[in-house]
């Protein structure tokens, strides 16, 4: 939809504004001796304590290293890397920084992904001068450098973002959407992991123009009736072109730890869960809203995660969740050691979230 204003055409475009290299460029400004150096953030920054990789500088993802890497082979992989702890308060005040100020861009809604992501609606003639001049704004006020994604849909736009990586701009519309993305593998889309991918695959459908090509119909077998005509939208870079600036509601809260010895016995696990529970129930108790399901996340040693999740009846009642939570662990292979225990407790919606006016996250 074109607007006019004072004679000239405005057109809605999404933006996408993603921060480079966050929790590393929050730590260099606090350390400005580590710029330039492989910086590796991960648990709390030892090596030989059980951990994963949180971010890792450019420098460090050079040698390979990524999130969610165990940080003893990331150390391996980088022996002379700066190994910081997680300091969340640090880049949750960073964060803040860089959401008021997009939020202060003329004529911006502004939906928050994360910490270190936005989508940005706005009306323009020029995005990309638009673009520039947000980068700016957010390098004067933050000293971090973002890169920006311009799209006609939010697909498009969060697609878009890796291409202008670091601190550039790139734009992705109907127009060159399959120029760009066609021959590309189905697992660069935003929401096709290399899970989904593999399964697309015994389709038959291995890029992004055969998944734009399908007829959703054939999907539904392998996908379900929802899912399956979501891929086929998400591989033409359609779907949602409005940007939500509804606060997003937590459907639920979760925990977890990773032990630094393997827990053998029951009365461990016992222990370990009692404790977990407390530390979610302190998290639910501020949201002033009844939990109504749990889930359990088991790691096995020496890495075979499962889950075990049970919906509860409505209720704030402690006790009675942590005896809910202790029934879940029934579940749990006797004599099998375990290096991780996680419980999240999803929490009934307020009510215009369950109008289906509050855009939702995943959990593991």
């Amino acid at each position: 939809m074109l607007r006019q204003t004072g004679g000239v055409s405005r057109i809605p475009w999404v933006l996408h504004v993603d921060l480079d290299q966050f929790i590393a460029a929050v730590e260099v400004l606090r350390r400005p001796e580590l710029a330039g150096k492989p910086i590796i953030v991960g648990g709390r920054g030892d090596p030989t304590e059980r951990a994963v990789v949180s971010t890792a500088s450019y420098e460090a993802r050079a040698f390979g290293v990524g999130s969610g890497m165990p940080l003893r082979i990331a150390a391996r992989k980088v022996p002379d890397a700066v190994i910081l702890p997680v300091d969340h308060e640090a880049y949750f005040a960073a964060s803040e920084g860089v959401m008021a100020t997009l939020r202060e861009q003329p004529g911006a809604t502004v939906q928050v992904l994360g910490w270190d992501e936005a989508f940005v609606g706005i009306e323009t003639q020029d995005p990309e001068a638009y673009a520039r001049q947000l980068q700016a704004s957010v390098l004067e006020r933050t000293l971090l450098h973002c890169s920006v994604g311009i799209g006609d849909t939010l697909v498009r736009a969060k697609v878009a973002t890796g291409f202008g990586k670091p601190a550039g701009i790139f734009r992705l519309t109907a127009g060159n959407w399959l120029d760009v993305m066609g021959g590309r593998p189905t697992k660069e889309l935003w929401g096709v992991g290399a899970k989904v991918s593999a399964r697309l695959a015994k389709l038959g459908i291995n890029t992004v123009a055969e998944l734009a090509a399908s007829d959703p119909q054939d999907l539904i077998p392998e996908f379900g009736p929802r899912m399956g005509p979501w891929y086929a939208e998400l591989g033409r870079g359609d779907g949602a072109s409005v940007v939500d600036d509804t606060p997003w509601v937590a459907r639920g809260h979760s925990r977890e730890t990773t032990f630094q010895r393997d827990l053998t016995e029951p009365a461990q696990v016992d222990d370990a869960l009692r404790e977990l529970t407390a530390r979610v129930l302190d998290d639910v108790v501020a949201e002033g809203r009844p939990v109504i399901g749990l889930t359990l996340k088991v790691r096995y040693a020496p890495f075979f995660t499962k889950t075990h999740a049970r919906k509860i009846p409505e209720t704030f009642d402690r006790n009675e969740i942590l005896a809910r939570a202790l029934d879940l662990a029934a579940s749990i292979e006797a004599g099998r050691p375990i290096r991780l225990l996680g419980l999240r407790a999803e929490m009934a919606m307020p009510d215009d979230a369950r109008k289906g006016h509050t855009p939702t996250r995943g959990g593991w």
